[in-house]
Order: structure tokens, then C-alpha cells, then sequence
């Protein structure tokens, strides 16, 4: 790499593949004096103009003086990065460090000079503004605190570069040139604008996939059958609006076209730009088509292949040089192994996937990681019978396979903003940066619901991701806490996102229920209670009652202001047919378009006309124009319903016959656009499929209204950060991680106005009674040996101990129950006031981030797992809701008349233990156990904390896609 004169070796941890402002991306690596050749010919692509505004004077070429001086770096006071797209420089940046006289210097300055250069073909692409965040996070790394700049009046480009990161400028005018100098520390402003920037580079990135406007599929075969001649067909029989190219390069030289589709032997060999390539041929030769495209500038690939990171070691080798290669050429991937995109757009309309049928366009976004999910998803939402019937659309939808590159984050950005998405589902088998997906998905949840059924955190084969220490109950429940709304099965996905998409949120958690069939409102009724919610007693309209009947009931109930929402339930009439339930379904939605604001749910039982009837509407979604919960007009007539199942494997039924005409293959269903129809109600054949939707409907609803005023994390003026801090890295200098001794642990918490209460060691029955006598009586003794600590079911506890007496002779039976003194570690401690016994924890996860917990002590957190998750830092009012979240959370509000607890001082502690892991990262463990809550005030009876240098944060660095 270096020569030997360099003072470091080469920094391969600076290497990183970036997404940019177009989709496209680049890999940043640093300059070395390899690159020479790179150099030269980059520079030559450089405009004149370019390159004056670089160096303030005509310069067409770089001497061999400055060929050297720009690839030869210390990687300490001299550092060169460059963007590359194939293998080729498109930008460089370097940075100088100078002292105060601006002159060339080293530590222990801490300012430098930077510059930048980009190609005139790829300005405006953002690669400049990637740059810079790269060059600011080495520059930190080696102690620089501050960039200096001079720019050229006439380079606004660059000088927009600088002033759109977000750091605190000053900025001044001297001698025709402008001088700029900013701090590089990561701020709150420039945080933002790197998210606000990674998102619309990301979502782009996607969009180029879904949207492409031409598209070629590599591996067709000359007779039907295969992977890529079906995946043709489904292209072109979708309707897809771009132009279409089959390639095979066994194609003879006379072969002009299949089935009207272009046919070529090689992707070099079409005429025009190719956005897309769909790659199904087997892994080896894969390689090769990758470079295809590179060359023709593809934008981007799915790959269908497999034979990677599932297959075991070698493949997983085979899936990493795949997205190496891929990226090189500022390639992004779907898959491999994967099972293809779909978007239903009317302006795009493609199906490149193994789904035969196109799915009916509408207004739900599905990401899957598993290709057989994938299917029982599309077919779920398409059938007749077996789950919810009725027929609901998709926008988009993504099956990655082994995730090797494009990933649900980078789907979550694009779903972000995307107008014709309005919910979205996801079924993921691991979360490979649970950090930056719970704050994607809690930006994503203030606008759209996001369903997202989790796999049990067992990574797949094919898939290579962080682990993650929390246990799947703690992740499900920071998903819970970013809005995320968490469910256990594929029906429960749908069933939940088909109400989320045809209905308003409920405003609250009242429910009526109202139907012809009193146990079955009674059904009703006591699964609302199971699920939390407040059923109204149900109102039973007897078995004779008509659909004006129905109508007339569910207008009442729509007015009460004392329901929320309302669920009817229907069971047939003897006698009843097709033209009853269509009668029933019209007055059901006359009723409900009349008061919009409420969600109406529908639980029939042997009723499959009247869930067709409901759902004979087109629109998933509310109109344009109009808000969440307002109704759209109803359609003249109802609209046809959708194509026919996607996979026969997931179709247990026949769906059946439609009372309209169904759409063809090469003629796609009419679009669920804002608009299209009356808004849907949705019906369930099962009284807990139904509620459980509600239920998650509710809380979110929950969510979205406390989400607007999420609080703040308090300060108080009792902390002593800076005390902390001095304290933490006294201690870390005597090694990398330990926990903390009883006094350290004490001080530390001290300082955070976290006080324990002070116990002595009893080696011996006459220490105990002196340790009694300097603390006061009454005290309590207790064992703390591992196996005994917090256990007074085991009775290593000794409480109310009022004398010496009493003491000794409590000291005397835990050591004939327990054996010697030495192993039972016993302490005197002060008697707290009564109270009930809780523990709070945090931890720092690599992957998650820092996470704090709280239960009560015992059983019901060891045994019943009964605890509260949340995020660090964690603000006042998720204190408020951790308390009140959990089961067992009666016992501190007065349960069958106790004292109610003083929840005031325990929120204070949760929100003291958060600010100070947020506040030290080295404090990578705290355990307060047991925290008595009582009346009045908390006592803190135990405590650890345990140090380490703490895991890196790739969320508050540059911008990058996972290295691989």
C-alpha cells in the first residue's frame, strides 16, 4: 500500500460504500501511491474551469511534484480520500493539517486545511457532500476539531457544499477569496441534514429499481419454462410500460426476438441505456453478467441466482464478491436468491418476479426477506376464503432473499414518501441494524402504519447480520416503542393491515358491538376484554333483523360519542343469498360513510357474499385530498375484483366465480388510487381475528397521538457530568471492563444523584452487630452470594432486626442454613420503609444501542418476564408509560387497597439511570435491585455498574452501506 516513509499503515476501516443523491453508488477508500496513474487520469477529466476554482489559476496538468504530493499520505496530518465509480476516480478530498500561522504542522494542532475536487460529470450528484462527512470522521479520528477553507467566490457549488452540512460556520472576505472555518464535531443540525440527505439518497436508490424504464432479464430461456423465461413473461404480461430485452448469450445470432421481446446474446449488446437487469443464471456465471452491466451502466439488479450464503461458507464468499462487484460499478442489488419487485403503478407496471399474476394495484407496501413468505403474502391478500376475504392492492412490493445489499431499511426510506403507499408490511426473518431500523421506522410510523411480523432472531443462512444480545422480547418491544406495530403471524399481518388500510384509527379504545347473533357478540365482547380494549355491552338485533335493521343500529352506534368504533357481527338467515348480503353490505357502508371518523369492522360467520359485497370497492386507501378517517364518495357501481391467486402452492381453495369480469394477464386490474371508491369495510371470519386487529389499531392510534408530544429528558442540577466523566476514566485506566467495587459503584451513581443505601460487611457475628451499631437499628442482614443474592424466598434475607439480640441470633441460622460466613458473604444494611420491590436495568447492546428496563423484583420479572423496554434517553413521558406498561403495574397504584406508591420518584430514577449510561457509554451495564418503592421516596438496596470502553456508533458517523 504505503511506502515505507508513511508513518501509519493503510486505514482500511476508512473504506466505505456510499449511496448518492441519485441512487447511484460510489466507494470511498483512501488515496494511495498506487493511484497515481488514477490520478492523472481523473484530473484530466476535469474541466478547466474546475480545475482554476480548485487552485486560483489556470492549471491543465499536474506536475509529478504534485502527482506525489497527492497520493503519498501520512494517514495522520496528511489524509486523501477519492470516489470511485468502476474502479476510477470521480472526486478526491484532502485535508492539511496547519497550525495557527496556516502553515503545514502536526499534533497537537487541531485544525487543517481541506479541498475537494469532483469530476464535472458527476458535480451535483452529492458526492462532494459524502466526502466531506468521511473526511470530517478522520479527522476526528486523528484529533482535528476544525476544517479551514478558501473558496472562490465564483464556486457556489463548493461554498453550498460547506454551508449545507450543518456545522457552525464563520466566514469571512479577504484578498478576493472566501474564507470559511467550522467545527467538525457532530451537532444536531448536521445529524439532521445527514439523515434528511441519506434518506433521499436511499429512497432514490430504490425508487431506480422499482421504476425502471427499461428493463433486461438475463437467462432466458429459447422455449418456455425456467426461471428467467417466466420471469419475462410475467414482465411483459404485467403490461410493463419501459421497453423489454430477453438475454441469453446461447441465443444464435439470427434470433432476433422472443415472443416479441428483443433477444439478445449479451446486455453490451442492447441499444440505449438498461435500468435494470433481472439475473437468472446460475451463480457462476453470474460474475460475468455483472460486469455487462457495469459497462452498459446499469443501474441496478435483482438476482434471482442462488447458490450463495445459504448454500454454506463458499457461497457466502461467492455473495460477498457479488455485491462487491456490483457496487463497484455504483450498482444497487435486490437479493441474490431472491424473489423479485413488483410495483403496480399504472405508469410503471412491473412484475419482476416468480408471482405468475400481477397483483391488483392498491395501496399497501410489502417487504419480504423470505421468498415463501413473499408468496403467502400476495396470496393471502388476493384470495377468496381461507383468510380475510376480499380483495385488497399492493404498490410495491420487495422480496429480497439473502438481503446481501438493498435491505428493509432502504424499502422503509423509499415507503417514507412515497404517495402511493399509505401502509406498509414487512416480514422480517433479523433486523441487521435494529438502531438505525427503530429510528426509520419511528419517522415512518408518524405517517403511515408499519406492520412488521419478526422472525425469532435466528439469523438464516443466507443472511450475515450483527447479533444482537437483547432477547427477542426486549426487541419486539423497542419496536413497540418506535411505533412499529408488532404481530406474531402472516394473518395477523394482513388481517391488521387490510383494517389499517380500509379504516380511520379509532380514537380511542370504546367498542360497540351490535348484530344479529347474541353469542357471537358475546364472543365479541370478551375478546375485546382479552385484548385490553372497552366493550360496550353487545346489542343483539335477533336473528330476523333486516339490513335497514343493521344499518339503522350501526348509524346509532357511529353517533354515540361513547364508541370509538364499532364491530358488527352477522350470521345467515335461513334462506338467505346473494342478494341479501348485497343488501346488508350497502346498508352497512351507507351507515359508515356517514360518519367517517370511526372504524367499522365486520366478523361474519358462513356469510362469503357479504365479505365480498364489502370489498367490492377498488380503494384500499383514503382519497386525495382528503385525511385519514374522511370518506370518499361511493362508486357508481362496484369494481372488478382482482386476478386469481399468485402461486397455486398457497391457494388451499378455488377462488370463486366472479360476478364481474375478471382482468387478463395482459390486461391489468383497474388501479386503488386515492379516489377510486368508497372506503372498504373489513371483514374477518373469525370475532379474535377481528378484535386483535382493532387492538393493534387502538394502540397505535395511542402511539401516533402521544408521539406528537414525546416529551423531553429533564435536566437536573444535582448531576455532575463532568465529575462522572473524570471519575469513569480514572477507572477505565485499569483496564478494558470490569465491574465496579461496592464504593466506586456507590460514588459513580453518587454523582448522578443516584444514592444506595450503605451496607457493611459482616465477615463475623461481631463485626455484624458494630456495623448494626454504626448504621442504627432496625437493620436487615442479608447473604449476597450469587446463589443467594436477592432471594428471600430462600431465606438469605434477615429483616426488622431491632437489637443486637436479634441480630445475632439471625446471624447464627443463615450460616447453620447457608454454611460459613466466607460463603455467604453476608451485609448489615439499614431498614428502608415498606414498599414494593422493582428493579431497573441498562445495557448497552452493539447492535440496538443503550436500553433501559423495568419490572418488579422477583418472580415476575425472573419468572413471568414481565418488564418495560425502552430506548435511551429515555424522555419523561416514556417514564410515565414504562411504569404503567407492564402487568404487574396495579401493585404500585393501591391493588385491593394498598398504599399507593410514590411512581413520581421511581419515574425520576428511570430517567436519572438513563441520562447517565446516554451521558457515559463506557457504563455499559447498571442493575438496581431491589429498588424499594414506597409511599414516600425509593430506596436504591443494590447496585452494579459495570465499565468498558464502549461499542462503536455507526449512526452518529458518515453515511455508509454495510461493508462486506
Amino acid at each position: 500500500m504505503q511506502t515505507s516513509p508513511d508513518r501509519h499503515e493503510y486505514p482500511a476501516h476508512w473504506e466505505a460504500d456510499v449511496v448518492l443523491r441519485d441512487g447511484g453508488t460510489a466507494r470511498i477508500r483512501p488515496i494511495t501511491a498506487e493511484d497515481a496513474d488514477r490520478l492523472v487520469s481523473f484530473y484530466e477529466q476535469v474541466s478547466d474551469e474546475s480545475k482554476y476554482y480548485r487552485f486560483f489559476a489556470p492549471y491543465p496538468r499536474l506536475s509529478a511534484k504534485d502527482v506525489h504530493r497527492f497520493t503519498h499520505h501520512d494517514f495522520v496530518d496528511r489524509v486523501g480520500l477519492a470516489a470511485t465509480v468502476g474502479g476510477e476516480f470521480i472526486a478526491t478530498v484532502r485535508y492539511d493539517r496547519v497550525g495557527a500561522d496556516g502553515m503545514p504542522a502536526s499534533g497537537p494542532s487541531d485544525e487543517a486545511e481541506v479541498a475537494f475536487l469532483v469530476q464535472d460529470a458527476h458535480q451535483g450528484r452529492g458526492v462532494a457532500s459524502a466526502l466531506l462527512e468521511h473526511i470530517a470522521a478522520v479527522a476526528r479520528e486523528r484529533g482535528i476539531r476544525r476544517f479551514t477553507a478558501e473558496v472562490l467566490p465564483g464556486n457556489t457549488k463548493m461554498i453550498k457544499v460547506f454551508t449545507d452540512a450543518g456545522y457552525t460556520q464563520k466566514r469571512s472576505f479577504e484578498d478576493g477569496v472566501v474564507h470559511l472555518e467550522f467545527g467538525i464535531e457532530p451537532t444536531d443540525r448536521s445529524l439532521a441534514v445527514q439523515r434528511a440527505r441519506e434518506q433521499r439518497a436511499e429512497a432514490r436508490s430504490v425508487r431506480r429499481l422499482l421504476a425502471p424504464g427499461s428493463v433486461a432479464v438475463v437467462g432466458v430461456g429459447r422455449t418456455r419454462g425456467g426461471v428467467g423465461r417466466g420471469i419475462l413473461d410475467n414482465i411483459r404480461d404485467a403490461g410493463f410500460t419501459g421497453r423489454l430485452h430477453a438475454v441469453n448469450r446461447a441465443f444464435g445470432e439470427d434470433l432476433k426476438e422472443i415472443d416479441g421481446v428483443p433477444a439478445h446474446r449479451s446486455v453490451r449488446d442492447i441499444d440505449g441505456p438498461v435500468d435494470l437487469v433481472v439475473v437468472a443464471v446460475p451463480a457462476e456465471h453470474v460474475p460475468e453478467v455483472v460486469a455487462e452491466c457495469g459497462e452498459h451502466g446499469v443501474q441496478g439488479l435483482v438476482v434471482i441466482s442462488a447458490g450463495y450464503a445459504e448454500s454454506g461458507p463458499e457461497g457466502r464468499e461467492r455473495q460477498r464478491a457479488l455485491v462487491r462487484h456490483a457496487r463497484t460499478y455504483g450498482m444497487r442489488l435486490v437479493g441474490p436468491n431472491a424473489f423479485g419487485i413488483v410495483n403496480t403503478s399504472p405508469e410503471v407496471r412491473l412484475n419482476a418476479s416468480l408471482a405468475p399474476e400481477m397483483p391488483r394495484p392498491g395501496r399497501i407496501g410489502m417487504f419480504a426477506q423470505s421468498g415463501a413468505i413473499g408468496i403467502a403474502l400476495l396470496s393471502r391478500l388476493h384470495r377468496r376464503g381461507g383468510g380475510v376475504t376480499g380483495v385488497t392492492g399492493v404498490s410495491t412490493f420487495v422480496s429480497s432473499g439473502n438481503r446481501a445489499d438493498v435491505s428493509g431499511n432502504d424499502v422503509l426510506q423509499y415507503w417514507y414518501d412515497d404517495p402511493d403507499t399509505d401502509v406498509a408490511l414487512m416480514y422480517l426473518e433479523t433486523i441487521g441494524n435494529p438502531r438505525k431500523f427503530t429510528r426509520l421506522a419511528r419517522r415512518t410510523a408518524a405517517a403511515k402504519p408499519l406492520v412488521v411480523v419478526q422472525g425469532s432472531g435466528s439469523a438464516p443462512q443466507g443472511h450475515t447480520v450483527r447479533a444482537t444480545r437483547l432477547p427477542h422480547a426486549t426487541v419486539s418491544a423497542l419496536l413497540r416503542q418506535a411505533g412499529v406495530i408488532r404481530v406474531d403471524t402472516i394473518t395477523e399481518l394482513v388481517d391488521t393491515g387490510l383494517l389499517l388500510a380500509r379504516q380511520p384509527l379509532p380514537p380511542g379504545p370504546r367498542v360497540a358491538i351490535l348484530g344479529n347473533s347474541e353469542s357471537l357478540g358475546v364472543l365479541t365482547y370478551d375478546r375485546c376484554l382479552a385484548e385490553g380494549l372497552r366493550p360496550q355491552p353487545p346489542r343483539d338485533l335477533t336473528t330476523a333483523a333486516s339490513a335497514e335493521d343493521f344499518r339503522a343500529a350501526l348509524s346509532r352506534a357511529l353517533a354515540d360519542d361513547t364508541a370509538d368504533a364499532v364491530v358488527v357481527t352477522a350470521i345467515p338467515a335461513v334462506g338467505e343469498g346473494a342478494a341479501q348480503d348485497a343488501a346488508l353490505a350497502e346498508a352497512l357502508r351507507s351507515a359508515a360513510a356517514a360518519v367517517p371518523g370511526k372504524p367499522v369492522l365486520v366478523v361474519h360467520v358462513e356469510l362469503g357474499g357479504l365479505a365480498e359485497a364489502l370489498s367490492a370497492a377498488a380503494s384500499t386507501g383514503p382519497q386525495a385530498g382528503t385525511a385519514q378517517g374522511e370518506a370518499a364518495p361511493a362508486p357508481a357501481e362496484p369494481a372488478p375484483r382482482g386476478p386469481a391467486p399468485v402461486h397455486p402452492s398457497a391457494t388451499p381453495h378455488p377462488a370463486p366465480a366472479p360476478t364481474t369480469a375478471t382482468p387478463s394477464r395482459t390486461a391489468p386490474a383497474p388501479a386503488e388510487g386515492p379516489g377510486a371508491c368508497s372506503r372498504l369495510i373489513p371483514a374477518y371470519p373469525a370475532a379474535e381475528r377481528a378484535v386483535r386487529a382493532l387492538a393493534e389499531a387502538v394502540r397505535y392510534g395511542q402511539w401516533r397521538r402521544e408521539a406528537a408530544d414525546p416529551g423531553k429528558v429533564p435536566e437536573y442540577d444535582d448531576i455532575d457530568e463532568k465529575g462522572a466523566a473524570a471519575l469513569i476514566n480514572g477507572l477505565l485506566a485499569r483496564g478494558r471492563g470490569f465491574t465496579l467495587g461496592t464504593e466506586e459503584t456507590c460514588e459513580l451513581l453518587g454523582r448522578y444523584g443516584i444514592h444506595v443505601r450503605r451496607a457493611l460487611p459482616a465477615p463475623t457475628p461481631d463485626a455484624a452487630a458494630e456495623a448494626a451499631r454504626a448504621l442504627g437499628y432496625p437493620v436487615a442482614l442479608k447473604a449476597t452470594a450469587p446463589h443467594l443474592r436477592h432471594r428471600a424466598d430462600l431465606g438469605g434475607v434477615r429483616l426488622d432486626l431491632a437489637d443486637e439480640e436479634q441480630l445475632r441470633r439471625a446471624y447464627a441460622e443463615l450460616t447453620e442454613l447457608f454454611g460459613q460466613p466466607e460463603e455467604l458473604r453476608p451485609v448489615v444494611q439499614p431498614m428502608a420503609p415498606r414498599g414494593v420491590d422493582t428493579v431497573v436495568r441498562a445495557v448497552i447492546d452493539p447492535a440496538a444501542g443503550a436500553v433501559l428496563s423495568f419490572g418488579l423484583a422477583g418472580a415476575a420479572s425472573q419468572l413471568l418476564d414481565d418488564m418495560a423496554h425502552r430506548l435511551v434517553p429515555v424522555t419523561d413521558r416514556e417514564a410515565i408509560s414504562m411504569i404503567r406498561s407492564i402487568r404487574t403495574a396495579p401493585l404500585l397504584f393501591g391493588w385491593r387497597g394498598s398504599a399507593p406508591v410514590d411512581t413520581p420518584a421511581l419515574e425520576e430514577l428511570l430517567l436519572r439511570v438513563s441520562r447517565l449510561v446516554h451521558d457515559h457509554p463506557e457504563v455499559v451495564a447498571v442493575t438496581l435491585e431491589p429498588v424499594v418503592v414506597a409511599p414516600r421516596g425509593v430506596s436504591v438496596l443494590g447496585a452494579a455498574v459495570r465499565l468498558a470502553p464502549p461499542p462503536a456508533r455507526d449512526d452518529l458517523g458518515p453515511r455508509t452501506l454495510p461493508l462486506y
